[in-house]
This record gives C-alpha cells, sequence and structure tokens, in this order.
C-alpha cells in the first residue's frame, strides 16, 4: 500500500484532483492521508509519470519509495513481446487502459489473439512495432519490453568508410534516404554503385543489419563490397545459403532462406536492406519485410516499378522511392557509359507467317471478343474455351520469340560487332535458343543449368578476354556480375520495360575513351513485338535516350 500526505493546506480544487488517483483516509495528527489506487488514476488517465508530477506539483509526501510507485504500475503497463512461432509481436493491453490504446490498433493491422480478465492481447505485424510504440507513448502510455525489441542494435564497433569517396549522386541519395527517416528505396541503375550506398547505410545508422539478395552470387559481392570499403573485419559478417549458415551482426541471406527464417531472426537487426527490391512485392518475399521488426528499412533497386502495378505494395513495407536517376541522367553526368537503343525489324519467314496466322486466327476464335486480361480470368475460372485460347497465345508468342529470322539477324550482327573488337552479350529467354546461338557463333554460355563453378570460370574468362561473345538466357538479367561489355543484342524476352532497363544496365559501366555502349533489340515487324518494342521505352522511369531504326 503507498500512502500520499499532506500537512500543508490544500486547495478544495487539489483535494479534488488528488481524489482522481487516490481515496482519502482521513486526517490526523495535523496530516491529511491519502491511499494510491492504481486502477483509479489508470481509469482517470493518470500514468506513473503523471502521478509523480502530481506529487511533486502539491508537495505531497510518499511512504515508501518512487520504485515501488513504478512497480504499482507496471500491472498497468502494455508489453510488447515477440512470438517466433508466428513471427509476430503480441501487444498486451491491461484493460484500464484498453480504451486509450484501441483506436490506433485498427490502423496498425492488429488482431485480437486473446483475452484474460486483467487484459488483451493483440498480434502486430512486425514492421509496425516502432509505429505502435511512438503511437502509445503519444498516449502518454510507457511500454514494457523485457526482449528489448526496441533497444538500439549497435555494431559492436564504430563502422567507417575507407579507400572510398561517394560519387555526387550517391552522397544525395542517401541523404534523400536519411531525411526520410532512414526509409526508402533508391533507384539508379545497374553498374551505379547501389551497393555502395547500402554500404553506407550501414556505416551511417551503425546497427545491426540484415541485408536481401536475390542471388547467392549477391551475397558474396555484397559480402566483399563491405569488407574492401569499410573497416569492418569479415568475422562481423555471416552469410545465410546452403554451404554455410551463420549469424553475424551484419548477415547477408537470399530471399529464399529469407523467407524461411526471419521469424527466427527478425528481433537481431535494426537496419533492412532489400537488393533487387522489385521482387519483394511477391507474396512468398513481402513476408520478409512484414516480419521484420527493423526501423532503418532501404530498398535498391534498378527497376522498382513493376508490370504488375504490385510496387505500389513497397511503399508502406519500406517507404516510398526517396531517389531516381535513369541511365540517361547518369551517362549525362559522365558516371556512365554514352549509349544507344537500335532497333532492328526483321520478317518472319514464310511457313512461320503461316503458322502464326493460323494460330492467330485461332486465338480470336476460342476468345469470342473478349481481350486478354478477360481470356486470362476467365481461364483461372475454369472457362475451357478460355484456358485453350490462352494455351494458343503461349504457342504464339513462343512462336515470335524463336523465329530463324532473329536468329539468323542475331549471329549476323554478333559477327559484325566481333570483327570490330566487340565485347558482346546476346540475351536470349530460353535455353534451347541459347544453346543454338552458342553453337553458331562459337560464343560462351550462360544458363540456369551451368553449375557455379563452371559459371565463375566462364565470367572470369569473359572478362579478361579482348573481344568475344557471351550468350545468356534470364540468369543473367540480374544477380550476377557480369563483366564489362559495349554491345547487347536483344533476341527474345519478357517484353517489360524492366527487363530491358536491366539488360541494357549490363553495358553501361564507362568504357575506355568515352566509347558509345550500343543495345540492339531485333523486333519482328507486323506483330505484338512492335508494340513492346515501343511501350517498353516508355517507362514510368522516364527512360530517356536515343532510339534509331533500321
Amino acid at each position: 500500500m503507498i500512502v500520499l500526505k499532506t500537512r500543508k493546506w490544500i486547495s478544495d480544487e487539489a483535494f479534488r484532483e488528488i481524489l482522481r488517483i487516490a481515496e482519502y483516509q482521513g486526517s490526523g495528527g495535523g496530516e491529511r492521508k491519502f491511499v494510491l489506487n492504481v486502477e483509479k488514476a489508470v481509469r482517470n488517465g493518470y500514468l506513473y509519470r503523471d502521478v509523480v508530477e502530481l506529487i511533486k506539483e502539491y508537495q505531497l509526501e510518499v511512504e515508501g519509495s518512487l520504485s515501488e510507485l513504478e512497480a504499482a504500475f507496471q500491472a498497468y503497463t502494455p508489453t510488447v513481446e515477440w512470438d517466433s512461432l508466428t513471427g509476430y509481436v503480441k501487444l498486451y493491453i491491461p484493460w484500464p487502459v484498453f480504451n486509450k490504446a484501441r483506436a490506433f490498433l485498427s490502423e496498425l493491422g492488429a488482431k485480437r489473439a486473446a483475452s484474460s480478465d486483467t487484459g488483451i492481447v493483440y498480434r502486430i505485424p512486425p514492421y509496425r512495432l516502432h509505429d505502435a510504440y511512438h503511437k502509445l507513448s503519444e498516449l502518454g502510455l510507457d511500454v514494457k519490453d523485457p526482449g528489448r525489441l526496441l533497444e538500439d542494435k549497435l555494431l559492436p564497433l564504430k563502422p567507417e568508410l575507407v579507400n572510398v569517396s561517394l560519387r555526387n549522386y550517391q552522397q544525395e541519395a542517401l541523404d534523400k534516404w536519411r531525411s526520410n527517416n532512414y526509409q526508402g528505396i533508391v533507384a539508379l541503375p545497374t553498374g551505379s554503385g547501389k551497393t555502395l550506398i547500402g554500404v553506407s547505410a550501414v556505416v551511417l545508422t551503425g546497427r545491426r543489419s540484415l541485408i536481401i539478395t536475390y542471388t547467392r552470387e549477391q551475397m558474396f559481392q555484397w559480402r566483399d563490397v563491405i569488407v574492401r570499403s569499410t573497416n569492418i573485419p569479415q568475422s562481423m559478417i555471416g552469410l545465410m545459403y546452403s554451404e554455410e549458415k551463420r549469424l553475424a551482426p551484419i548477415t547477408i541471406i537470399t530471399y529464399q532462406s529469407g523467407f524461411r527464417i526471419i521469424s527466427e531472426i527478425s528481433p537481431l537487426f535494426d537496419l533492412l536492406i532489400v537488393d533487387e527490391v522489385h521482387h519483394l512485392p511477391a507474396d512468398k518475399f513481402k513476408h520478409i519485410a512484414v516480419h521484420s521488426i527493423a526501423k532503418y528499412r532501404l530498398g535498391l533497386s534498378a527497376t522498382p516499378y513493376r508490370e504488375d502495378g504490385k510496387h505500389e505494395e513497397l511503399f508502406p513495407l519500406l517507404g516510398g522511392i526517396v531517389y531516381h536517376k535513369t541511365p540517361a541522367e547518369l551517362a549525362a553526368m559522365g558516371f556512365l557509359a554514352r549509349y544507344r537503343v537500335v532497333t532492328v525489324k526483321v520478317g518472319l519467314k514464310k511457313d512461320e507467317l503461316e503458322q502464326y496466322d493460323s494460330l492467330r486466327k485461332l486465338y480470336f476464335k476460342l476468345a469470342n471478343g473478349r481481350d486478354f486480361k478477360k481470356v486470362l480470368d476467365d481461364a483461372l475460372k475454369g472457362d475451357q474455351r478460355a484456358r485453350e485460347a490462352l494455351k494458343i497465345h503461349s504457342q504464339m508468342k513462343m512462336l515470335l520469340a524463336k523465329s530463324e529470322s532473329k536468329l539468323e539477324k542475331a549471329v549476323e550482327i554478333a559477327r559484325d560487332e566481333l570483327e570490330k573488337g566487340g565485347k558482346i552479350i546476346v540475351f536470349t529467354q530460353y535455353v534451347e535458343q541459347a544453346e543454338e546461338l552458342s553453337k553458331r557463333l562459337g560464343a560462351y554460355l550462360l544458363t540456369g543449368e551451368v553449375p557455379p563453378l563452371e559459371r565463375k570460370r566462364i565470367l572470369e574468362e569473359f572478362k579478361t578476354a579482348s573481344k568475344g561473345i557471351l550468350v545468356v538466357t534470364t540468369v543473367g538479367d540480374e544477380g550476377l556480375d557480369i563483366p564489362d561489355a559495349n554491345v547487347g543484342i536483344m533476341v527474345s524476352g519478357t517484353g517489360s520495360r524492366r527487363q530491358f532497363i536491366q539488360r541494357l544496365g549490363r553495358l553501361l559501366r564507362p568504357k575506355p575513351g568515352g566509347e558509345e555502349a550500343r543495345l540492339y533489340e531485333i523486333v519482328l515487324e507486323k506483330t505484338p513485338e512492335e508494340y513492346q518494342s515501343r511501350r517498353r521505352k516508355t517507362s514510368t522511369l522516364d527512360f530517356e535516350e536515343v532510339f534509331d531504326q533500321e
């Protein structure tokens, strides 16, 4: 029992206020006594700090100590705890303060999980933990944090950049991220040094960091950049993949592994960096950002915008796009190579054209006036004719992508550029097509089926060669550190803007003497490929370049 007493005269107003936190026990011996009623105080909106202020204001004496007083309020203090089984934060709210807190719970996406005689438990998405804490603090509520979820998670040493300095746009990007409360997405072209910006974010915050990469090769690239450009020893960097599973103050992990173990490791990190962040909206990968409690968040991508519009889901998870430069802007500044995109039109062979026209007629017959989106929706609902239409549509796309005319033109351009001493990357969508092109050109071949050690050897040989041709499938679109090339040839692809920009980015590292990079896109005229070519060049990223027609 905590007793408050005073020997001084107090006004009626003061007396009434004291009664809002205590029960009057009467007077005697020249003093008035009150017994603190914590539940009553909390119900009237007085928390521990408020009661302390009231005691000071009216110069009340306390039988006991302030630590006892604080302990008396603990039962009425919300508590946050980590639930590793579900990967959510549990927020316990005592009933007397529930009415104060209930207004913002739905706003945080909180779900009721349990209740008892003393209070109620809500389950909060981990990425909203710090929002919940700030909301409770604004209401004057203290928060118990037995698992230290809210405490700063500092690196064991003060990190510094060494042997490197940021380019002006890299520093601008970092400053924009910092001014946005250390959250947001930086969108810069391939070859512009996004990884160094991420490493600088680790140095700037000094926080334990979880770095998400799309491929295993990118994990090693990140580790090497950290070791090369900071005073952070390699022993402080852990990798999580099939052959190594080591948690460390800085842990680098792939999307796949991150999805599996984020619920176990989330409370360990304060900074979340997501590379190739355009992959994050996939339901499986979004799980990582939702279940991370990190209050510092950085997304990196050359192409954060998605064709399906799901890039908007990134904004509440990581923050909006805080900084962006196009390839054209960085080329004009001298940080990337000047470049030119050359659209080369070819026609279908006679037999291919006949087959395409036949498939096209059959598709329109099955579609029966429905646009492609409607056909797709109906197919998902089980419409048999819509399903058949989709199969025909896929056959049409495959026929166009693998046209012999495109292969012949790709071989012609590659040989011509090789004679000029070029280093050439040929981009395809299909393994069989890549194998055929590699065979015709006597070129290096890189597909997802090539083992890691062989892949490494191929990339190293291509890097050291003065000239040569490398044929790659989608494995080369991102995640691999493909050596410099000055010529790219797009034979087949998804038709998306993102893939187009990624492939262009493979050519944009500055060239000796300011040499111009060239990207050839081979397009079948009088087919949907012409429309796709125009569409992907008018990207939402304000893609700015000069296009030639042949």
